[in-house]
């Protein structure tokens, strides 16, 4: 393993990042800027004029550790943690197999 990635202080499995709060698993759906991705959760949102549900989209700013290796498409398991900066308050945890 490289030193570099052993030395991130924003992992939760190598550094001191601890974690809180709520935990999703959702999928990649672009990179943006440096260690960060957004995923998008669909749920389910209830309309009660028609007694119908319809699906919504959430998206999230996920920071990604340097010592994970994802790519666009992939399904993962994030959970929240303090703020790492204006808009990531998620850290991914762990690759999802499906």
């Amino acid at each position: 393993m490289n030193k570099e990635k052993t030395l991130e202080k924003n992992c939760p499995i190598h550094g001191k990042l601890s974690l809180r709060g709520k935990e999703f698993i959702g999928d990649i759906k672009k990179f943006s800027g440096k260690n960060s991705a957004v995923i998008e959760l669909e749920r389910l949102f209830f309309i009660q004029k028609y007694e119908r549900y319809s699906k919504r989209k959430t998206r999230i700013h996920v920071h990604i550790p340097k010592c994970q290796d994802v790519i666009v498409g992939d399904t993962i398991k994030i959970k929240e943690c303090r703020p790492i900066s204006k808009m990531k308050n998620f850290v991914m945890i762990e690759k999802v197999n499906k």
